[in-house]
């Protein structure tokens, strides 16, 4: 069984090469990431959440 979200290809990310970033350049690229991990956190509750609602509609 194989899940919708399994069939998506997902982007490739390139290798930051941090060597050459200023300190700026990095601060800028940690807030980045965190602001990318917050919407990743917030798209698994809302999937936790349809997910659990489903469950619920198919226990009745």
């Amino acid at each position: 069984m194989t899940r919708d979200d399994d069939d998506i290809s997902r982007p490739k990310r390139e290798k930051t090469d941090f060597d050459v970033m200023s300190i700026e350049e990095l601060e800028e690229h940690i807030e980045t990431l965190n602001a990318e991990i917050e919407q990743t956190r917030a798209m698994i509750e809302k999937k936790r959440a349809a997910q659990n609602a489903a469950a619920g509609f198919f226990k009745n």
